[in-house]
């Protein structure tokens, strides 16, 4: 009999599920850093609880991003 048990040419390296990602799907950055506006630039400290998306420049009025 040819064969046995234990002889796959695998290399024994599981990556396991997920890729790192924060909750759902993004990247999660934490509770500092800045909110950038992507029309003028201008910055604002970032607010915990309140997403970047939900701010409005204090400029000229943009949805704001993170950055």
């Amino acid at each position: 009999m040819i064969g046995g048990r234990g002889q796959g040419s695998g290399s024994g390296r599981g990556l396991g599920k997920g890729g790192g990602r924060g909750r759902m799907g993004g990247f999660g950055l934490g509770p500092g850093g800045f909110c950038v506006c992507p029309n003028c630039g201008e910055k604002v400290k970032h607010v915990q609880g309140t997403p970047c998306n939900a701010m409005k420049c204090p400029k000229c009025g943009t949805v704001m991003t993170r950055g």
